[in-house]
């Protein structure tokens, strides 16, 4: 596992991304990543859009990196999670992909497998919501009330 510099088909786009290869079959690309919370996710949409954080700790690769990856080729998106006391569980959907900004980034997943449970799925077909942004289907803004952006559906 590394740091990779890559270019989605169809852009001029340079980025850095952290390559895993320690979960099977390896070449998974981290777009978030969360230890300690050292790093603020309460953003605006701009700063999700564009990508924060340090790639060699906690970050997000930004909704417009994810957009040009996801939309050259069919993806996967594995989800792990590891509790304090080392507890490991993940979630993997068949198919992974974001739609273009004028869509806000709606989320496009295929089916579940795993053992973290599928809390995902419910936010299929949904929009990216931050502090300035509301697109979630709650009255108020989800991302104020988790401290985060999201796709949220309710919270």
């Amino acid at each position: 596992s590394s740091i990779y510099l890559v270019k989605p088909e169809n852009t001029n786009r340079l980025m850095q991304v952290w390559c895993d290869q320690r979960h099977d079959p390896g070449g998974w690309t981290v777009i978030q990543r969360r230890l300690d919370g050292s790093v603020n996710f309460f953003r605006n949409w701009e700063t999700y859009k564009q990508g924060f954080g340090n790639i060699d700790g906690e970050y997000w690769l930004g909704l417009e990196n994810i957009y040009w990856l996801t939309n050259q080729g069919n993806y996967k998106l594995l989800i792990t999670m590891e509790d304090w006391s080392g507890r490991k569980v993940f979630a993997e959907y068949a198919s992974f992909r974001l739609e273009a900004e004028s869509e806000y980034y709606k989320l496009r997943l295929g089916r579940y497998n795993g053992n973290a449970g599928d809390s995902f799925t419910w936010h299929n077909g949904k929009q990216f919501t931050t502090l300035d942004r509301d697109h979630d289907a709650y009255t108020g803004n989800c991302a104020h009330y988790q401290k985060g952006g999201w796709w949220y559906n309710a919270c």
